[in-house]
């Protein structure tokens, strides 16, 4: 049976595929910034290991986001929805690659929470490895995911910056939508990070 494409957008997320499309990116373009910063604090954990706790638990917000709208996409896509079919899946790669940087990003953030709550001690020799190696697990499939995906961004900001018709011509609806989406993943994750940064004191002593 033929789907009315009408209909169809009525039940998806406002903005359609487009729509997600720059939510995707703006939410990955954070993330990007936010896991530099990250990245310049290991090498100097013994200096900056309190803006390594600050930045891991903050990321919780904008990774939790990013991970709800690619699900979105893949649903709508898996489920049959017509603008979401017309525009495609991902390359067969980046299909295997997606879950991996899910599952991965999941187990490095769980375990930086869990050794943050653990404290060093008993217990905590186990989550630090695991941490480590999922933190080396996480950038292999994340280094292939942002090379295919990293030169999109400019375009997609820019558009939505200057809100920009999409590729049939129409205005991608909900953009203050998309905004408050960030607004509140990356305030979650600050919240999240001034309420558990303290615990760093811990790997101090």
């Amino acid at each position: 049976m033929q789907v009315d494409d009408r209909a169809d957008r009525q039940g998806a997320m406002p903005g359609g595929p487009e729509g997600n499309e720059r939510l995707t990116a703006a939410t990955g373009a954070m993330l990007l910034v936010l896991f530099a910063v990250e990245g310049v604090t290991i090498p100097l954990l013994g200096r900056l290991l309190a803006l390594h706790f600050f930045v891991g638990l903050l990321l919780i917000g904008p990774v939790f986001l990013k991970i709800g709208s690619t699900s979105y996409r893949f649903y709508r896509y898996y489920t049959g929805s017509s603008p979401y079919r017309r525009k495609g899946p991902p390359t067969l790669l980046l299909r295997v690659v997606g879950p991996l940087v899910v599952i991965t990003s999941v187990v490095v953030l769980g375990t930086g929470v869990a050794l943050a709550l653990l404290g060093p001690g008993s217990g905590s020799d186990v989550v630090l490895m695991l941490h480590r190696v999922g933190f080396v697990s996480w950038l292999a499939v994340m280094t292939v995911h942002v090379l295919a995906y990293v030169w999109r961004i400019p375009r997609l900001i820019g558009a939505e910056v200057r809100r920009r018709p999409g590729r049939d011509g129409e205005v991608i609806p909900w953009r203050a939508g998309r905004g408050a989406l960030l607004a509140v993943a990356l305030g979650g994750g600050l919240v999240v990070a001034l309420a558990g940064t303290h615990l760093a004191s811990e790997w101090r002593r």
